[in-house]
């Protein structure tokens, strides 16, 4: 029974109930900069290069057993079972974790600029005529034994 409430203790902590919403919302995050990448901004490049599929940009290493090469699309390859490196795909995953790395970037410093550096409060001065730390409210130093202005 020990052992269930302390993992209901550890499970409740509000930094491991952040963390997981973080996960959530990092995993919806990352399904809309796929979307992003792959819908709007990968077919204005693909045009601009030539009308090219990035998704479709792959070499063939080995034809496939049922039919052989050369493939149409990456998705033909694959059903006739080619063995393919799929460098176009790996261009879309490369610019979709540079989108996603500067959004974290941007947030992190956007909440960087709205956390007030707070200042730790003063609770000692120092002995003008020793100079060690004491208290504020001291009208002698334990140090020195000098009467304080108060």
């Amino acid at each position: 029974m020990g052992m269930v409430k302390e993992f209901k203790e550890f499970a409740m902590r509000g930094n491991v109930v952040d963390m997981a919403v973080g996960i959530i919302i990092g995993a919806a995050f990352g399904a809309i900069v796929q979307s992003l990448v792959a819908d709007v901004i990968m077919p204005p490049i693909g045009f601009v290069l030539g009308n090219v599929d990035f998704s479709n940009l792959f070499v063939t290493i080995r034809d496939g057993a049922v039919v052989a090469g050369p493939y149409a699309s990456l998705a033909d390859a694959q059903k006739a079972g080619a063995v393919t490196i799929n460098y176009g795909m790996f261009a879309n995953k490369v610019i979709s974790f540079l989108i996603v790395a500067f959004a974290v970037f941007m947030l992190v410093r956007g909440m960087n600029k709205l956390i007030k550096k707070e200042q730790p409060a003063v609770t000692t001065k120092d002995c003008p005529y020793c100079f060690t730390a004491i208290p504020l409210k001291a009208l002698r130093c334990p140090h020195c034994t000098s009467e304080l202005k108060a």
